[in-house]
């Protein structure tokens, strides 16, 4: 896995050009927003409640992706062929449900209510004046937050491993340096700002390459016939269990659980623009989805033997990239595939951050102190600079490959925060204690899951934690009692 390929060669310094000229302009846009980002916590976490709609649609759809896209999604259709196309149906239909109308109840509510984090939004709806329910939701955010951003750096050290011949480790320490520089800069806005950017190289890139790959084998009649000959079930979307087609699908339910996804929503200047954002989103979101899925196929029947991209089917687009293109052009490859791994990097980056400075110094350890905005901003980027080492120090002893890395992390954050915040938001039933339980029961079930092999094979584990997480809600809620003012809470909402 960490080992580079031998057929590479070195960079082209046409593609270094284009590659560094990226770099450059995402830490410029990270000077550009210091100032703002460094006048309060409101500015540098969810960028003042003041983001365009079409910023917030597409930063929302691309830090979702990550490198589990580019990298863990081509390699699966690679290996599975055209089966994989389930794996992004769940979370394509979610995230469009999310912003039509999960984002805007929250959105209004956050506003009502001064929410910038998660934990902040679950504490002001149940009333945690004790600080319990926001300790057990940070805690939950921070340990899957930085095994997912461990799991971004990895995609970082491998891209640099197959695109520029450096070695793995000097790949993660360079992918995890320039998230570092820009993040603390310019905080909230920085990062939605590029990833509007990012979301432009990662469409260009992900279609160009599979036209241009399939375009070389002689179009897309010869590739379908070469995978009908490596193994009819390749160009079979519906070869697949239905236990592996149910988990692919869902893999949607991490969406409404994963808190980089959920800030965006807090951060629109209007609620009804979420409309907007809906339809921009999906359509940015099948675009992607589709070009990766058809760099696997195609990238299959370029490559019928895994050997041919030394052994590990996440080197497979950044390969395809290299043999096809101009070096400007897989200078925009590589740049898009940074683009996947810093879009979702930074921003659980500053969730990570959020939880530890808003949620457990600023309201559990100083509760009632009132501190500088300028202190706390620096006490954010000291702690962005903490996360970033020990999910370097993560990603280097990790032997996991990226796709499964990211569905571990995506599928504990979507079984405990997902079904309780949907919940919180439209079912005034629901409890305190129900939620802590639903988070406790979700969190364990997927963990559980994942480290039994038996059920593991049986079906993704999001899919058992997430209905755990639902129904330890709803029975706890049941025979508990229900925050004093819910009737006034459910009106923020929807006015």
């Amino acid at each position: 896995m960490e080992q580079t390929m031998q057929s590479g060669v070195t960079a082209d310094p046409l593609t270094l050009a284009a590659f560094i000229g990226y770099l450059l302009l995402v830490v410029g846009i990270g000077v550009y927003a210091a100032r703002f980002s460094s006048s309060g916590i409101r500015e540098f976490f969810i960028g003042g409640r003041k983001m365009n709609r079409f910023v917030v649609a597409l930063s929302a759809v691309v830090s979702g992706r990550s490198a589990w896209l580019l990298l863990g999604l081509t390699g699966m259709a690679y290996k599975k062929g055209a089966c994989a196309v389930w794996a992004v149906v769940g979370y394509i239909v979610m995230e469009m449900f999310l912003f039509l109308f999960y984002a805007r109840r929250l959105r209004r509510f956050s506003e009502r209510f001064d929410c910038i984090t998660v934990p902040d939004f679950f504490a002001a709806r149940f009333g945690d004046a004790g600080g319990l329910l926001r300790l057990v939701t940070t805690g939950v955010i921070i340990v899957f937050m930085v095994s997912y951003v461990s799991a971004q750096f990895v995609g970082g050290g491998k891209a640099f491993a197959a695109s520029f011949n450096i070695d793995f480790t000097v790949g993660v320490l360079i992918t995890a340096l320039i998230v570092l520089v820009y993040t603390v800069l310019g905080g909230f806005l920085a990062v939605s700002l590029t990833d509007m950017f990012q979301a432009f190289f990662m469409i260009l890139a992900l279609v160009i390459l599979p036209i241009v790959v399939i375009a070389d084998r002689g179009g897309l009649a010869v590739v379908l016939d070469q995978l009908r000959s490596i193994d009819p079930k390749m160009i079979d979307p519906f070869g697949i269990a239905v236990g592996a087609g149910i988990g692919f699908l869902g893999i949607g339910f991490g969406s409404p659980g994963n808190p980089h996804i959920i800030s965006r929503y807090m951060s629109i200047n209007d609620a009804d623009q979420l409309r907007y954002c809906a339809v921009v989103g999906t359509i940015w979101n099948v675009v992607m989805a589709w070009g990766a899925l058809f760099i696997g196929l195609a990238g299959r029947a370029y490559f019928p033997e895994l050997a041919a991209i030394g052994g590990d089917t996440e080197r497979l687009y950044p390969t395809l990239a290299k043999l096809h293109l101009h070096p400007i052009l897989f200078g925009v490859v590589i740049a898009s595939i940074f683009a996947a791994i810093m879009s979702t990097a930074d921003s659980q980056l500053l969730v990570a951050s959020s939880a530890i400075v808003r949620d457990i110094y600023e309201k559990i350890i100083k509760k009632g102190v009132d501190i500088s905005q300028k202190k706390l901003v620096l006490y954010s980027r000291i702690s962005v600079m903490v996360l970033v080492m020990a999910a370097f120090v993560l990603g280097i002893m990790a032997k996991q490959l990226v796709f499964w890395l990211v569905l571990f992390a995506w599928a504990g954050l979507g079984a405990s925060l997902g079904p309780t915040s949907i919940l919180a938001l439209y079912s005034k039933r629901t409890t305190k204690a129900g939620v802590i339980a639903g988070i406790i029961m979700g969190t364990v079930t997927t963990m559980v899951w994942y480290y039994t092999p038996a059920l593991k094979s049986m079906i993704y584990e999001l899919v058992p934690g997430f209905l755990v997480g639902i129904l330890a809600t709803v029975l706890v809620s049941r025979v508990t009692q229900p925050p004093q003012k819910v009737d006034e809470m459910f009106q923020a909402m929807q006015q």
